[in-house]
């Protein structure tokens, strides 16, 4: 009886602890208490919520699972197990759980609003759609039913009807989080700037402090061109968390823009000391430093893209195309050609129909000095795009290098079919020119020299 007692009074303080927000001293309070007596389902759901309070999903999603094998099936354990699943970019798990807890609960519409965001990460928007109407059927009114479409519909560019779903979720709860920072961002998609900064200004007179919608306003006022406000926007999120990495960011990007590269370099010099990891910044930093400086500073812009290409190897697919062809081109302007390969390998295996792709593979390959796979590859781009300028500019400059004058000449006349003002290709058509000339001169005119000695008085 009197351990009993004893794993109800640490069930007690670990209550104490959760609501002062004291996360590791409830969870060592609960543990003590399931030590005691592993039996009871409802101080495992304790323990989930904890951990999910403590932004450890992984571990939630253990506690909420013996919470829901020994609460006969509870239906909300397997909901918050599901949720957890989704913030550990787990949708196929995160699915499994929600529909155990859709089985249990058929009347609430939650667990098809966790669907729509799992079939969302999945790719599977029409899954997510197929959610949306069935929660609807469970419960119309629903807001956040509205709101995971929405999400969907702005992957897909689906701005129109995005902006219809946040506007009826906002009817329907005029109060619900950040809903008109949402339709704010809906707005500034379709380029309706002016509305997106009265719908922000009107979520900040709700809740002044939101730091999301502060640096959401402030990356459209520098969108406007309102350097000054955005600029405002971003040091008051600093005023209220100094150390917030997002808003140092956008300091350096204002700067950058503002042609301060000098101040963007040390801003975002800041944002490495706070997060080495930090997506995009060591890559600015890296540009910066190979358009304002050189010598020694090449190494530390060679340590700074591998540490880059590490993350990048290591989860090649959290990286965007438009990241990756970054980084690619930095490293070949690095003098990591070999590096720089590899990422374009790897988006040609990723996107093979693109000629992009092909043409910057390309331009590694002929920068490291592999010319003739160089050649190879920019080949293919043009066969993939035959407009394609910069291939052919590429092809002009390898066969140059090789001394394949001719063939030079044909992709430099190419090139300026389709782009006759193309000023690398007109220079080197003069180029061309004037080797031609120089030929000429050297090689052409003998005959007519032989012939005038032969003239000459005295022979």
């Amino acid at each position: 009886m009197s351990d009993w007692n004893d794993a109800e009074k640490h069930v007690e303080r670990a209550h104490e602890h959760f609501e002062a927000g004291r996360w590791e001293q409830a969870e060592a309070e609960l543990r003590q208490a399931i030590l005691t007596n592993p039996y009871q389902a409802e101080w495992h759901f304790n323990l989930g919520l904890t951990l999910d309070a403590a932004g450890r999903s992984r571990d939630a999603i253990s506690a909420f699972s013996e919470a829901y094998a020994l609460g006969s099936e509870d239906p909300q354990a397997a909901l918050l197990a599901g949720v957890n699943a989704l913030r550990c970019d787990d949708p196929n798990l995160a699915l499994q759980w929600l529909d155990k807890a859709e089985k249990l609960d058929p009347d609430s519409a939650s667990a098809y609003v966790h669907r729509i965001e799992a079939f969302h990460r999945l790719g599977d928007h029409d899954g997510a759609e197929t959610q949306f109407y069935l929660g609807q059927q469970i419960n119309a009114d629903d807001p956040h039913l509205y709101c995971a479409m929405a999400d969907s519909l702005l992957e897909r560019d689906m701005f129109d009807r995005a902006i219809w779903c946040l506007r009826e979720a906002a009817r329907l709860d005029p109060e619900h989080p950040r809903v008109e920072a949402r339709l704010a961002e809906a707005y500034a998609s379709t380029g309706r700037h002016e509305r997106a900064r009265q719908l922000y200004l009107r979520e900040l007179r709700r809740n002044p402090g939101d730091l999301d919608t502060l640096l959401d306003l402030g990356s459209l006022l520098g969108d406007m061109n309102r350097p000054l406000e955005a600029s405002e926007k971003f040091r008051r999120v600093l005023e209220i968390e100094p150390d917030n990495v997002d808003a140092q960011f956008a300091l350096g990007d204002l700067a950058e823009r503002a042609g301060n590269l000098q101040q963007a370099l040390r801003q975002y010099e800041v944002v490495l000391r706070l997060d080495p990891s930090y997506p995009e910044a060591r890559r600015r930093v890296a540009a910066l430093i190979l358009n304002t400086h050189t010598g020694d500073d090449r190494a530390v812009v060679q340590r700074l893209l591998r540490n880059e290409l590490r993350d990048v190897e290591a989860r090649p697919f959290a990286f965007a195309v438009g990241d990756l062809e970054h980084l690619g081109l930095l490293l070949v302007d690095a003098g990591l050609c070999e590096e720089a390969t590899g990422i374009f390998k790897g988006l040609c295996e990723r996107e093979p129909d693109v000629a992009e792709h092909r043409h910057q593979l390309a331009l590694s390959l002929l920068e490291g000095g592999r010319v003739g796979e160089g050649i190879d590859s920019a080949r293919r781009a043009v066969q993939m795009d035959p407009r394609h300028v910069k291939a052919m500019h590429n092809l002009a400059l390898a066969n140059l290098r090789l001394g394949h004058w001719l063939r030079a000449r044909y992709w430099v006349r190419e090139g300026l079919r389709f782009a006759p003002d193309d000023v690398p290709l007109r220079r080197l058509r003069v180029r061309l020119r004037l080797r031609f000339a120089g030929d000429f001169a050297r090689f052409g005119l003998r005959p007519f020299v032989r012939f005038a000695r032969r003239l000459r008085p005295g022979r």
